[in-house]
């Protein structure tokens, strides 16, 4: 076979060729690479377009109703044929999102040890202490770029998975290529299996992770120690996504290790860059100011105190003093509103506690008590309690207010606070609503209202696009604060919309415009070289990858 320009030299052959996701094009081989590459006899003879996969692949996917279903068969494509993947998430990304992401994800981790089919990804676990470098050393992958690492604690509102949480760095990894275009050659996922607390879980035979009960204290901080060390030295020019640890060890881990490799935590920054731009949209479209708010929350984990900091810094920057911002946040957790006497705050949770109020016997006051008699105008979910905005408060609040922003965040749809149909009954339409899982328009008063999904896709894929792009050696507040207001820029509200976020639809726009405003921040904030336009489009280019077949040439 003659060699083209743009041809790929491939070593391969056979059935290597095949086995390998980025390799393989399946019955899209055309006959001199078949030939060329030792595949004759190994494929059906019939030789099919990228463009007719895609729409077999389409029509296998949505033959059932069944999202679990669904979302195995869309992994097996993926751990197939990477291209065929992604040219099916990029042409139904809409329709698709759901099952790779949240709703879906959250079913598959539940079943992963069941539905699992072929390695993808690291797994590490407590009998790997001490190897730590040699495991990531026998990757046979010298240019990663992006690492997800979870250690399945906290997956979504689903608790400890263990080791199913893997689900979760793998379905987000893909979203950085399907969302931002990067080259899922440059990405990994890493499962730290440091054990489970979930009973049920150790005790089920078909499990997949290790048994052995969670490693705590100074044994987790020595493990996660070694892993980043290891990380650092394989990959040391890598972006390290945390996701989905415990509010115990979340915050901690990101101020621990932020510094010494670019890394952020979703839960925790991804979450509050999709909030606060879907609060700022909502703000903008009632003529209203952020510094004008009084912002209550169920939830005062990790997911919360991140929205509630990010949201204080724009308070700030509107010009109120902190003193005066914090004054304006009411945040409750399982024992009530955060008060400055109760024990065991955490470091963020100690900063929004309220100093004019105190506990009784540890308790504070409740989220009815709150929305009662301080009238918040904003009301966020981040509880994992499915039902906890009863339709009492929703209906109180409404009362004092015209257009309440209520946004139940909780993932995933059977962990919501209230559902957008109620809280716009409640509210007769008037409230505005964003969710955390996606919900269909509902129906009110003649009219067709749409729900937007505070999806963290959003942010996170431009973030890192941009993160990677500019070379930075740590992410800053000001960088997520970057992020969020690009996506509160392009919200359809300013042109006569009735949407909060941009349609889904334009998600690679949006991810790239992100992209851009994270690295002027970081440019601003001498976090990084100096680039201009020319260099700039040149590093997001080695970093893009499109899914296209490329003509292959035996090396």
């Amino acid at each position: 076979m003659s060699a083209t320009p743009h041809s790929r030299p491939v070593t391969q052959r056979g059935m290597a060729v095949l086995n390998d996701p980025l390799l393989n094009k399946g019955t899209a081989f055309p006959w001199e690479e078949r030939t060329a590459l030792g595949l004759h006899g190994l494929l059906p003879s019939g030789i099919h377009t990228l463009e007719e996969q895609v729409t077999q692949a389409y029509e296998t996917i949505m033959s059932t109703t069944d999202i679990l279903e669904q979302h195995v068969r869309l992994r097996s494509i993926q751990d197939s044929n990477e291209t065929l993947f992604y040219a099916l998430m990029q042409k139904h990304l809409t329709e698709l999102m759901p099952i790779v992401y949240t709703p879906g994800v959250g079913h598959a981790c539940q079943e992963f040890s069941r539905i699992w089919q072929k390695p993808r990804g690291i797994f590490l676990s407590g009998a790997d202490r001490g190897h730590m470098a040699d495991r990531l050393a026998a990757v046979p992958h010298d240019d990663i770029r992006l690492v997800i690492v979870t250690d399945g604690e906290r997956i979504l509102g689903l608790g400890d998975l263990g080791a199913n949480g893997m689900g979760i760095p793998i379905g987000k990894l893909s979203l950085y290529t399907a969302c931002a275009g990067i080259n899922p050659a440059l990405m990994m996922p890493v499962m730290l299996d440091v054990g489970t607390d979930n009973a049920t879980l150790r005790n089920d035979p078909t499990y997949i992770g290790s048994r052995s009960p969670r490693l705590r204290g100074q044994d987790y901080d020595d493990f996660i120690e070694e892993f980043v060390t290891a990380l650092l030295g394989r990959w040391p020019d890598c972006l390290l996504h945390w996701e989905d640890f415990a509010g115990r060890n979340a915050a901690p881990l990101l101020q621990r290790y932020r510094d010494r490799l670019p890394s952020f935590n979703d839960d925790i920054q991804g979450t509050a860059g999709i909030a606060t731009a879907a609060i700022l949209s909502g703000l903008k479209a009632k003529g209203e100011t952020l510094a004008q708010q009084c912002i209550a929350f169920a939830g005062g984990g990790a997911a919360g105190i991140g929205i509630a900091e990010l949201l204080l810094a724009a308070m700030k920057a509107e010009g109120l003093s902190q003193e005066d911002a914090l004054k304006r946040f009411y945040i409750t957790d399982r024992n009530g509103l955060l008060t400055h006497d109760m024990e065991g705050l955490s470091e963020g949770q100690a900063l929004f506690a309220r100093q004019d109020e105190t506990s009784q016997d540890g308790q504070g006051r409740t989220l009815a008590d709150i929305i009662s008699q301080n009238h918040p105008t904003i009301l966020i979910g981040v509880s994992g309690q499915a039902g906890l905005f009863k339709e009492g408060m929703i209906r109180d609040m409404a009362s004092h207010c015209t257009r309440p922003l209520i946004f139940p965040l909780s993932n995933p749809t059977s962990h919501v606070e209230a559902t957008p149909r109620d809280i716009l009954t409640w509210t007769a339409g008037r409230a505005i609503v964003s969710t955390g899982s996606p919900f269909t328009p509902v129906e009110i008063d003649g009219r067709s209202i749409p729900i937007d999904q505070t999806n963290n896709s959003y942010i996170f894929p431009g973030l890192g696009l941009g993160a990677l792009a500019c070379g930075v050696k740590t992410i800053s507040e000001g960088m997520i604060m970057a992020a969020a207001q690009a996506v509160a820029a392009l919200s359809p509200l300013k042109a006569g919309g009735t949407t909060l976020l941009p349609p889904l639809e334009g998600i690679q726009d949006v991810a790239l415009h992100v992209a851009h405003a994270v690295v002027r921040q970081a440019q601003e904030e001498q976090l990084c070289p100096a680039f201009d336009d020319a260099a700039l489009q040149d590093a997001l280019s080695a970093l893009s990858w499109k899914p296209h077949y490329q003509p292959y040439q035996a090396a």
